[in-house]
């Protein structure tokens, strides 16, 4: 299959640029094909950055990256109408939004009005300047990133935006072999500041995208399969520890992020394991735990985990 041999081929590219992150990027890549976005949650400096630009450099695409601060406007992300004294007319000034792969770095650093500038073009690929519609590139993918530790100073992310990622990706730290051979490539003369350097070779364009989602929408589900996702949704919200269960978008992002791992692994048919492989980055930002099952120690993963249990897979 067509996106079999291409996403594979991304994979071991990527690894002239990563090292140990290669569920993360798996992930990245899941989502990117899926048409979804991607929240990627982690301590400075493991590698979330060079992720982005790695593949957008991979695919070919226009690259930006935006720095959220608390002083960010809407029209800084946006874009907004200048006045022009020579010709005496308005003129559109595009904001950074304008872009194949956007890379909102901190975004729970802006405050909720610049947060939902993103709302509508993460959802509807187009934003809208003084009532006029303008379409977005294609693909459109944003890749948001947020610090864990500190919140100081932050204003957290409402659970309607939340809804509009595809995935949150967990970032750790890296084991410490992979840490050693990072530092070893550093000693070699890599520096993420000077992606050109590893000499990545891209694979392929933004228009072959388009086909390779094309072959990911024949990929057939069976009714056991689609059921089997719904019941997790329903068993998210009964679930004694969670205040808020998984939406009709999260069982509609687990269908077409399992067809696209499936049509990655080359078959023309899901599984119950490609679900399953997927539930925790679909779920774990869209449930909300109970503050008494939080002081217990529970977090969303091991949530998702009882919702699993409780639901009979398929055979």
């Amino acid at each position: 299959m067509q996106v079999q041999q291409i996403t594979e081929q991304i994979r071991r590219e990527a690894g002239k640029a990563l090292v140990g992150q290669e569920e993360a990027f798996t992930h990245m890549l899941i989502a990117l094909l899926a048409g979804g976005h991607v929240l990627l949650e982690g301590v400075p400096g493991t590698a979330k950055t060079l992720m982005a630009k790695t593949l957008a450099a991979l695919i070919q695409a226009e690259f930006k990256r935006i720095q959220f601060t608390p002083d960010l406007m809407p029209s800084d992300v946006v874009g907004t109408t200048v006045f022009e004294l020579q010709s005496g007319q308005f003129r559109l000034r595009r904001g950074p939004i304008f872009t194949q792969v956007l890379l909102a770095d901190e975004i729970n650093r802006a405050p909720a009005k610049t947060q939902a500038a993103l709302l509508e073009a993460m959802e509807e690929q187009q934003v809208t300047i003084e009532g006029q519609r303008l379409p977005l590139p294609e693909p459109f993918f944003v890749i948001a990133t947020q610090n864990p530790v500190e919140y100081e100073g932050t204003y957290p992310l409402p659970e309607a935006q939340l809804d509009r990622f595809l995935f949150k990706i967990l970032v750790d730290y890296a084991p410490q072999q992979v840490e050693i051979e990072v530092l070893q490539r550093y000693d070699r003369g890599f520096d993420a500041r000077h992606l050109e350097r590893a000499q990545l070779q891209p694979v392929i364009t933004p228009q072959q995208i388009a086909a390779c989602r094309a072959e990911i929408e024949q990929i057939r589900v069976e009714d056991g399969i689609v059921r089997y996702i719904a019941e997790i949704a329903q068993a998210s919200r009964r679930l004694p520890d969670l205040i808020l269960g998984g939406s009709m978008r999260a069982s509609i992002s687990l269908l077409l992020a399992a067809k696209t791992w499936a049509a990655m692994q080359g078959r023309d048919f899901v599984v119950p394991d490609d679900v399953k492989f997927l539930v925790k980055p679909v779920y774990r930002h869209r449930i909300i735990l109970r503050p008494e099952a939080e002081i217990e120690g529970l977090t969303p993963d091991g949530a998702v985990e009882r919702i699993l249990a409780r639901v009979e897979v398929p055979r």
